[in-house]
């Protein structure tokens, strides 16, 4: 059984601003991944790395190991979702022979954490930026706290609301799956409003 945890961060101007920085270089990486997917028809996220982990981080030293294999999960999880979910339009028994369509992530794409790059320890929240780590204090409930001591986090994922407040969503599983699941489709089949998906001519 699943079970998310979503935590708004109160942060200073120069807080947000190094959220969006992050958030801006972690998009470049998905987009510097795509055009690979889109050739090779590649997403597996262990085969995606195997190809593309090297380059990367010779094309992007300042996001860090651990960042760059994020951007790479990211982009194997959505393209698992565009291509696999049965309710997208691009889901690949609809594609044919057709070439894929190329994906483009949005500035405002989530940022995929794990626990190299951030750690929630006794009500502190320790999370990478590219300038070093940004610090929170976290007012968890007691319930909350029990959730990181006794259940297995899966996904650690930043957005940016509409209000432009950063929020972290945790995923704790009790279960004994190997990957986190894809979020699902709404009932038009939407594609995740940060990727736009170009059809090739």
């Amino acid at each position: 059984m699943n079970f998310m945890l979503r935590i708004p961060l109160n942060t200073s101007p120069e807080q947000l601003a190094r959220l969006q920085a992050l958030q801006a270089a972690f998009a470049k990486v998905c987009n510097a991944l795509a055009p690979t997917v889109q050739q090779t028809r590649v997403w597996n996220r262990v085969a995606l790395h195997h190809l593309m982990y090297r380059s990367l981080r010779e094309r992007f030293p300042e996001l860090g190991s651990q960042m760059v294999c994020n951007a790479i999960y990211s982009v194997s999880r959505t393209c698992r979702v565009v291509f696999q979910h049965s309710q997208s339009p691009f889901n690949l028994s609809h594609m044919g022979d057709k070439p894929l369509p190329l994906l483009r992530f949005a500035d405002n794409c989530p940022v995929y954490f794990d626990r190299h790059t951030l750690s929630v320890k006794q009500g502190q929240l320790s999370m990478y930026t590219l300038d070093g780590r940004i610090r929170f204090a976290l007012a968890l409930k007691p319930a909350d706290e029990a959730n990181f001591n006794e259940k297995k986090l899966r996904e650690i994922v930043l957005s940016r609301r509409l209000d432009g407040v950063f929020e972290l969503s945790f995923l704790f599983s009790d279960g004994q799956e190997s990957e986190a699941p894809e979020p699902a489709l709404g009932s038009g089949a939407d594609i995740p409003e940060y990727v736009m998906v170009e059809e090739a001519q």
